[in-house]
This record gives structure tokens, C-alpha cells and sequence, in this order.
């Protein structure tokens, strides 16, 4: 039987329960035009046994590297058997020539699978699709089987960890810099390794979601490394509109502060137009913007909030759900989300994103607005609760 459908109906963290409580056996694939990626999870009784992503593969004898466990002399020996025509996979090579033991192998590639799940786990738009069938071109030196209910538990954790971090590190888009040494203030630093990693990619240009793509690393261990770095004061971070790189570089590049400034004040007039009720002149702002920062999550959160006054839901729906791909941590993309999901009568759905925003938005909000939202989610709750024990569904 095929399941399939799109994500905006039913979160994948719900597609990962459904396939975990009927013990599915087949493949998932997922697909995000917006990403421009998409993934293939296989599942055997509802447990998970492989996994591949497109942009991001997580290549095993990379993730060896890193971990110190084995040489680039060994990997180098490993490529080329497979070259002269070796068909074992990369691992059961290195577990032959000795490079590896069987337990070393079987704990990377589980990392490798659960690093593919969490990602895929972070997308919010798309589309997916499960054939059932049995697993295919599973590595047989270390079969991997990982339950469910423990990636979902540990995407929760991650879930609540991004809500922390996003206090000093509000979004992907924002751009590290290193802070400058103070005269007198020299000495070694004691960083971990993937520290150093994403140290040596800071250029004042890179931003997270970039230097995550470059090192093949998990955006979230990223985001969290930065995060640690910030805090020791070894970096800052700037919006990537105002993340130039000082002095003449700033002057002559047409970006940088200027250009934040204008967005911001853009945005601005937006919120004014809509105050006013002048939604035909906020819309023009907003396809304005649209045609030359496409990529702002900030600027698709304004189309949704226009797309709602205009008493769209469905296309301001839509557009949240770009906003949330660009930027899962922007707390006012879960909010509006729900403003648009209640208007169309998705009362329980909206609840769950309201509930989201505040989560992702951390204790700095006002607190009447979390007053506000929280009411706002239990009353939809609610409500949503007699209308089922009422008319049933």
C-alpha cells in the first residue's frame, strides 16, 4: 500500500509515528523543491535500517575520518579496491584490510543514518511518499536497526535545544565573524574538533546554513558549535544583509548594513500599509521584494501576513511554510502558520503550531503575547475537541 501526501498535511514527524505503529516495512521519500533536495529513509517492521540524502550525504568514509578512525592512507587503499572493481561497500573494505573493526563500522554508519533522519526531520514543506516493500542494498557487514520512538525522542531534545540556542543564534541566515584579539589578550585556544571546522570556514560571508553545506555537517551541530564559539566570545554574528566584511569591502559592495537597512524599513511600510487597510499597496511592497530577496524568510513572512489580510489562508498557509524552510527557528513563521491554519478551521493543527511558536521563541518574548497565544492554543484546542465529540471526525 502507498502512502503519500503532502507535508503541509501531515508533518513528517507524524508520517515517522504512522510508519512506526503499523511496523512498516518499505521505503520513504521525501522531496523539497524549496531545498532543492530530498531523502530515502528505509524501514523494516517500523524500524529504521538506512538512510541517503542528495545534498548532504553524510559519505561514510568522511564521517571516519573525522572521528580519528581511520588514515587517509587506509581510505586511499579502500577507493582504490573499489576502482579495480572490489563491489563491497567502503566499509566492509575497511573492516577486511583491518583499518576498521565491525563495531567502529556499525556505530558511524548508525551516526550516518541518524544524521540523515534528523535533517530530513527538520523539513516543514514537501512532499512524501512510502512504497512498501523489503530494504534494498543495505550494507551487510553492520546492519543498522534503530526504533523509531528513539529518533523521534531525540528529535524533540534537538527540537528543545534549537529553542536555546536560538536566544544568541536566531536563524540559519545569520552570518559568523571573528571577534577581534584584544592587545595583550593571546594564548591558544582548547576548542573541540568540529569547532575548528567550522572556525576555519568563518570568512564574514558564509552563513550557517552555508558552512553546514561546505563541511557536510548536520545544520543543527553547526548552529550548536557556533553558538558555544559566540559564547566564548571567539565570534559574532550579523544578519547576512549587514555581513560584510568592514572597511572598503563594505563600501563597495552594494550590500552590507545599507541593504538591511532598506529591508527593514520596507518591511515597516508593510506593516503600516496593513494597518491602514491598504492590502492592494502592501501587496505591490511585497511582490516588490519578492523579485530581489526571494530568499528572506523575513519577506515571505510578510507576504503570508499580507496573503491573510486579503483573506487568503490557503496562499498565506503556503507561504509560511517557505518561511519555515528557509528558517525553522523564526518563531513568527509557526505563529502566523497557525493564524492561517485556524481561519481555514484547522483548529487542532493550529493549536499544535501556536504551541511551536512559543517553544522555538524561548522566555525573551513579551509575555502578554505568550499569555495571548498560549489562550489562543488552548481555546482552538478546545474547541476543536467538541466539535469532533459533536459531529465525530
Amino acid at each position: 500500500m502507498a502512502i503519500e501526501g503532502p507535508l503541509k498535511e501531515l508533518s513528517i514527524h507524524d508520517v515517522f509515528q504512522l510508519l512506526d505503529l503499523s511496523r512498516k516495512t518499505g521505503t520513504l521519500r521525501v522531496t523539497s523543491q524549496l531545498r532543492r533536495n530530498d531523502g530515502a529513509i528505509q524501514f523494516e517492521s517500523g524500524a529504521v535500517v538506512a538512510a541517503q540524502i542528495r545534498s548532504n550525504p553524510h559519505q561514510l568514509g568522511a564521517l571516519l575520518l573525522r572521528a580519528g578512525k581511520i588514515t587517509e592512507g587506509e581510505l586511499e587503499i579502500a577507493d582504490d579496491m573499489q576502482r579495480r572493481g572490489d563491489t563491497r561497500r567502503l566499509g566492509e573494505i575497511l573492516v577486511e584490510i583491518g583499518a576498521l573493526s565491525p563495531r567502529d563500522l556499525e556505530r558511524q554508519i548508525r551516526l550516518q543514518v541518524e544524521e540523515v533522519v534528523f535533517e530530513v526531520m527538520g523539513w516543514q514543506e514537501g512532499h512524501f511518499s512510502f512504497t512498501e516493500g523489503p530494504p534494498t542494498d543495505l550494507a551487510t557487514g553492520a546492519p543498522v536497526r534503530i526504533p523509531t520512538e528513539v529518533l523521534l525522542m531525540e528529535a524533540a531534545r534537538r527540537t528543545d535545544e534549537w529553542s536555546r540556542i536560538q536566544r544568541q543564534v536566531p536563524h540559519l541566515g545569520v552570518v559568523p565573524v571573528l571577534e577581534p584579539v584584544a592587545e595583550g589578550e593571546g594564548g591558544q585556544l582548547d576548542l573541540l574538533p568540529l569547532e575548528w571546522e567550522v572556525l576555519a570556514m568563518v570568512d564574514g560571508t558564509r552563513d550557517l546554513r552555508g558552512i553546514a553545506q561546505i563541511l557536510g555537517r548536520a545544520e543543527f551541530d553547526v548552529a550548536k558549535m557556533v553558538f558555544g564559539l559566540q559564547s566564548a566570545g571567539i565570534l559574532s554574528l550579523r544578519d547576512s544583509g549587514a555581513a560584510g566584511g568592514g572597511g572598503e569591502e563594505e563600501k563597495g559592495g552594494g550590500g552590507g548594513g545599507g541593504d538591511e537597512r532598506d529591508l527593514q524599513s520596507a518591511l515597516a511600510r508593510i506593516d503600516l500599509l496593513l494597518e491602514q487597510r491598504s492590502v492592494a499597496q502592501a501587496r505591490q511592497e511585497v511582490e516588490k521584494l519578492l523579485a530581489t530577496q526571494s530568499g528572506s524568510p523575513l519577506v515571505h513572512l510578510a507576504a503570508a501576513t499580507v496573503e491573510l489580510a486579503a483573506g487568503r489562508p490557503g496562499e498565506g498557509e503556503a507561504e509560511c511554510r517557505r518561511v519555515l524552510g528557509l528558517d525553522p527557528l523564526l518563531a513568527p513563521g509557526h505563529r502566523v502558520l497557525g493564524d492561517a491554519l485556524v481561519m481555514q478551521g484547522k483548529l487542532a493543527e493550529a493549536a499544535d503550531w501556536w504551541r511551536r511558536s512559543l517553544t522555538v521563541g524561548g522566555e525573551d518574548d513579551d509575555p502578554e503575547e505568550r499569555n495571548r497565544v498560549t489562550a489562543a492554543a488552548d481555546a482552538a484546542q478546545a474547541l476543536d475537541a467538541i466539535l469532533r465529540a459533536r459531529y465525530g471526525g
